[in-house]
C-alpha cells in the first residue's frame, strides 16, 4: 500500500478546498453552453471527472494509461479531499444544471438519494456490455425502482479489526491474528469483553482498548440488511432492534472507559494513531492506508489485522455519468474500463481498496496480497473473506450518511459523560430535525 497523501499527480486540475468547493465551475468549451466540462473538437475528446478522497482512479496512473491506449482522449480529474463538501457542491451543481463534470463519483451513503431524486440527471448503464461482473448487491444500490443503473461500482468496505500486537502482548492477550480473531468470533459483545480484559490487565501506560464507540456502532449496524430504513423507504432508526443493540453495546464500551473518545477522521484521531493511544480500531479495507500514513513509520510492524466478529460493509463508491454530457458515450466507456476487474485489482494492489467486482476479488493480485505495514497480514484473504459475509441485500435510505453522523455525535456525548438515555433522546431529536 502507498501513502495516499503522496499520490496526487500533476494531472489533478484542483484539489477542492472546503472554502471553494461550492463555487460553480464554468463549463469549458462551447462558449459556456455545456452542462459539463466535456467537449469534442477536431477529433479530440475531453472528459472531466469529479472525485473525492482517495478513490485510486487518478492516484494509481490509470487515467494516464487510458489516454495512452486511447489517443485523442484527454481526461481532467478534479478531486475533493472531503466527501461531504464534495457532495454538497454536487447537489448545488445538479440543481443549477451547470458546473458538473462528465463523470461524478457517488459515495454509497448518497446512492439512495441520487436514485430517488436525481435519476433523470444520470446516464443509464443497464445492459451495457462487460458490466456483469459486480457483486449482485453492489449494483442494486445504484439501481432505480424501474431498473435504471446510474453508475458502476468502484470499491466496497468489508470490515476487519486492526490491532496493536505490542499492546495485546502487554495485556496478556494473544498476538497471532488467527487467535485474536477467535477471541471475538461471531459476536461483537465478545469484542467488548476482550476490551474489559485488556483494560484490567494492560501494563504500559494509559491506552484505551478501542478508538471510538461510533466505530463499533457502525460495524454492528452495517452487518445487517436493514439499518435506518426498511425496504419500503420508511425510517426505522428509532425502533430497529439492530440499531438499539448497537447503541447499547457501544454505550457500554463508552461508559466503561474502553474507548479513547476519538471519532474516526475527526480532530484528535490522527494524533491518536501517531501517539498510540488505543489498541484497536474497527477498520474497513479502505482505512488501512490512512492508518499506515497517520500512525507513521515508527509504528510499522506493530499493527496487524484480524477478522471481525461478523461481516459488514462500511463504505464504497460508484462512478456515474451525467445524462446531458456532450461526451456521454465516451464517458460511459471510460467508467466501464475504470471499474473493470483488471483495473479494480490494480487499485487494490496499489492502495488496498477492495474491489466490488466479483471477478476481481478472485484475481491473484487480490487473493495473494499482504500488507508489509500491518505485519505482512494477508489482507487479500482477510477482506476477501469478509466481503463474502456481507448481507446480499443492503437497504439504503436517502439520508443514511446524515443519520450515521448524528448517531456518531450522540455516542460522543456518552463518551463525554452524558447519560445514554439523554444522549439517545438528543440523537432522535437531531435526526428528526435533519431528515423530517
Amino acid at each position: 500500500m502507498k501513502n495516499p497523501g503522496l499520490l496526487r499527480s500533476k494531472r489533478t486540475v484542483a484539489a477542492l478546498a472546503a472554502a471553494g468547493a461550492l463555487t460553480l465551475v464554468a463549463a469549458c468549451g462551447g462558449g459556456g453552453e455545456s452542462v459539463t466540462g466535456g467537449s469534442k473538437k477536431d477529433g479530440k475528446v475531453t472528459i472531466t471527472m469529479g472525485l473525492f478522497g482517495v478513490m485510486g482512479i487518478e492516484e494509481t496512473g490509470l487515467l494516464e494509461r487510458y489516454e495512452k491506449e486511447n489517443p485523442g482522449v484527454d481526461i481532467k480529474a478534479e478531486i475533493a479531499g472531503d466527501e461531504q463538501t464534495y457532495y454538497t457542491a454536487l447537489q448545488t451543481r445538479l440543481a443549477a444544471g451547470k458546473g458538473l463534470k462528465d463523470i461524478q463519483g457517488i459515495e454509497i451513503a448518497r446512492a439512495k438519494e441520487i436514485t430517488e431524486t436525481q435519476a433523470d440527471k444520470f446516464a443509464d448503464f443497464s445492459g451495457m456490455t462487460g458490466t456483469d461482473h459486480f457483486l449482485p448487491w453492489k449494483q442494486s444500490q445504484i439501481t432505480t425502482s424501474d431498473g435504471k443503473v446510474l453508475g458502476l461500482g468502484t470499491d466496497i468496505g468489508p470490515m476487519a479489526v486492526c490491532y496493536r500486537k505490542d499492546y495485546f502482548e502487554k495485556a496478556g492477550l494473544p498476538t497471532d491474528r488467527e487467535e485474536v480473531g477467535k477471541l471475538w468470533e461471531g459476536d461483537w459483545s465478545k469484542y467488548v469483553e476482550v476490551g474489559r480484559t485488556f483494560k484490567k490487565n494492560f501494563k504500559g501506560g494509559k491506552v484505551a482498548f478501542t478508538d471510538s464507540a461510533s466505530g463499533l456502532f457502525n460495524a454492528m449496524v452495517y452487518g445487517h440488511s436493514e439499518q435506518y430504513y426498511n425496504e419500503k423507504g420508511d425510517l426505522i432508526h428509532d425502533k430497529n432492534p439492530v440499531v438499539k443493540e448497537a447503541w447499547t453495546l457501544s454505550s457500554d464500551a463508552a461508559e466503561e472507559g474502553l474507548t479513547a473518545k476519538l471519532r474516526q477522521f475527526q480532530p484528535g484521531w490522527d494524533p491518536g494513531l501517531s501517539n498510540g493511544t488505543f489498541a484497536t480500531a474497527v477498520c474497513p479495507a479502505w482505512m488501512l492506508s490512512h492508518i499506515s500514513e497517520k500512525a507513521g513509520d515508527k509504528n510499522k510492524g506493530k499493527w496487524d489485522v484480524a477478522r471481525a466478529p461478523k461481516g459488514a460493509n462500511w463504505g464504497g463508491s460508484f462512478l456515474g455519468v451525467i445524462e446531458d454530457s456532450p461526451v456521454k458515450e465516451e464517458a460511459k466507456k471510460l467508467v466501464a474500463w475504470l471499474t473493470a476487474p483488471e483495473q479494480q485489482a490494480h487499485i487494490f494492489k496499489e492502495l488496498g481498496n477492495i474491489p466490488s467486482s466479483e471477478k476481481a476479488l478472485k484475481a491473484p493480485d487480490v487473493t495473494n496480497a499482504k500488507s508489509e505495514y500491518f505485519s505482512d497480514a494477508p489482507i487479500g484473504q482477510i477482506f476477501g473473506a469478509a466481503a463474502q459475509e456481507i448481507p446480499d441485500k443492503q437497504v439504503l435510505g436517502r439520508k443514511d450518511g446524515t443519520i450515521k453522523d448524528i448517531f456518531s455525535q450522540g455516542l460522543a456525548l456518552v463518551e463525554q459523560g452524558t447519560a445514554r438515555d439523554k444522549a439517545w433522546a438528543t440523537t432522535m431529536e437531531r435526526i428528526e430535525k435533519a431528515v423530517g
